[in-house]
């Protein structure tokens, strides 16, 4: 369970010093240190229950969601996340895995997200269509159809299976959202396939 510095120093208000106190679990390996302020009481907790707590707002997106659902082949081995107003990329290196965070647009981001429960945990993650969408915004802009076409088959090896269930209307909705050339293109692309 994820549990914060200021939580546990409350669990721990009656002991002479709450701090030692945290600083000894540690130590017994009973408590898990995260990040800065932010503790796990389980030493193997999958890493993709701790992303949101991590940096929050958030939720799983881009290359970790693309191979969730099978859209890539590759393994992912880090937990990627879209958060906005950030500014910047952040990395967070733990005994839990890599964290990394990608700023989308602030409109963007409340739509497409999915909550996951597993146990005790839950965790966001981004439907099929805005895992797509998050990828394609935080890649430098490409010029055509047939160069989207290479992007998505060729360099990301996406499936093209899987790719083609994809909802166009939920893709279109969202490429407003995002004011993306590489989503605009996607939302042609879909569209000239469907016809």
């Amino acid at each position: 369970m994820i549990k914060r510095t200021r939580v546990l120093l409350e669990e721990y208000s009656s002991y002479k010093n709450p701090k030692d106190k945290l600083s000894r679990l540690v130590k017994e390996k009973k408590l898990f240190p995260i990040i800065q302020g932010l503790y796990e009481t389980v030493s193997n907790v999958d890493g993709k229950l701790l992303a949101s707590s991590i940096c929050s707002p958030s939720y799983l997106s881009f290359d970790y969601a693309l191979f969730f659902y099978g859209l890539i082949p590759e393994k992912v081995v880090n937990f990627t996340s879209a958060c906005y107003n950030k500014r910047k990329t952040k990395e967070y290196h733990t005994s839990f895995g890599c964290f990394i965070y990608h700023d989308i647009p602030k409109e963007a981001f409340p739509y497409g997200i999915t909550l996951k429960k597993e146990n005790e945990y839950s965790y966001q993650i981004a439907t099929i269509e805005k895992a797509i969408c998050d990828k394609l915004y935080s890649l430098p802009p490409i010029n055509s159809q047939k160069e989207l076409e290479s992007l998505l088959f060729n360099d990301l090896r996406i499936d093209k299976n899987i790719f083609f269930t994809i909802d166009i209307t939920k893709i279109t909705f969202l490429s407003s959202l995002y004011k993306c050339k590489n989503i605009y293109l996607l939302v042609k692309y879909l569209k000239r396939r469907n016809k």
